[in-house]
């Protein structure tokens, strides 16, 4: 049932999916794999707090899981709630020092609280630990250039 909702989603049946994730976890509600993915569905929903919910949820049986955290993440990001997922991408750099996704996704949160200088750091060391991760590196030069704006403008007052 499992990859008839991940083929729904990739069919952009985003309700048929969520009936499937739904019969799946009716049946087995620690299935952890499909709260994460009812997760997913629902966050490109636009269902952010349903969203978070679900990776709540998941997070209660497997309060280690990388992809439930780095999700969670994302969704709170996409909520506005930078602090709130910046405690999300720790939890995994501490299970997981070298995780870039956290590194850089971390690095944006950083950088819409205007710590420009801790989001390219974070940014920096995503980029060497994969040097073609091209959210870190597109990220790394726009803070770079809001930094350098930022002189600038600090200059001419």
């Amino acid at each position: 049932m499992l990859s008839q909702a991940y083929e729904c989603v990739e069919d952009g049946n985003f309700d048929d999916a969520l009936d499937l994730y739904d019969l799946v976890l009716k049946s087995e509600p620690a299935n952890v794999s499909a709260l994460i993915d009812k997760g997913v569905t629902l966050q490109n929903m636009g269902r952010i707090k349903l969203a978070i919910r679900s990776y709540n949820k998941a997070l209660l049986i497997s309060p280690a899981n990388l992809d439930a955290l780095l999700n969670k993440g994302t969704a709170l990001h996409s909520d506005q709630k930078y602090v709130e997922a910046i405690k999300c991408y720790d939890e995994i750099l501490k299970i997981d020092k070298k995780c870039t996704m956290a590194l850089a996704y971390k690095g944006l949160s950083l950088g819409e609280i205007g710590q420009l200088q801790d989001a390219l750091k974070h940014f920096k060391k995503a980029l060497s630990i994969d040097k073609g991760f091209d959210l870190a590196n597109i990220s790394k030069d726009l803070a770079q250039d809001l930094l350098k704006s930022i002189k600038e403008q600090t200059k001419t007052l």
